[in-house]
């Protein structure tokens, strides 16, 4: 979202358990890096897991992330069939965090917008049935 002519970014990396725990982390830029420190934080929040990806190349085609996974067998990931951001429920968290966050809002600032993303993050919870995205038929 561009603020006050700004071409500042900010990235938010979400994900959401079957037990409803969630661990929202936003930072400045979306790369593999970034990636691999969220992916830390997962770790030391949920400790063995599996994880539900897109595509996204920082995702998928990073060898630093596919050396990280090797070396944590205690991660298992799955892939999203591609064009399907309907199983994902995370993207329901970006549809309503988007509604809620600049539906007739103004920042001034573009760290008023990031200090309000961080807020919503932090303090919303996403009362949403995993599962149920998870075993919906594709429309493909």
């Amino acid at each position: 979202m561009t603020t006050t002519g700004s071409h500042q970014k900010t990235c938010v990396f979400g994900v959401l358990s079957i037990d409803g725990r969630q661990l929202f982390r936003q930072y400045n830029y979306f790369n593999e890096d970034t990636f691999l420190l969220y992916l830390n934080e997962i770790k030391r929040k949920f400790c063995r897991f599996v994880i539900f990806l897109d595509r996204a190349t920082q995702h998928y085609r990073s060898s630093k992330v596919k050396e990280y996974l090797n070396q944590n067998k205690d991660i298992q990931v799955e892939y999203f069939p591609r064009g399907s951001p309907d199983f994902n429920a995370v993207e329901e968290c970006w549809r309503q965090g988007k509604d809620d966050l600049l539906a007739s809002k103004y920042y001034p600032k573009f760290q008023n917008l990031r200090e309000a993303i961080a807020h919503y993050y932090r303090t919303k919870y996403f009362n949403l049935d995993i599962v149920k995205y998870l075993i919906r038929e594709s429309t493909n």
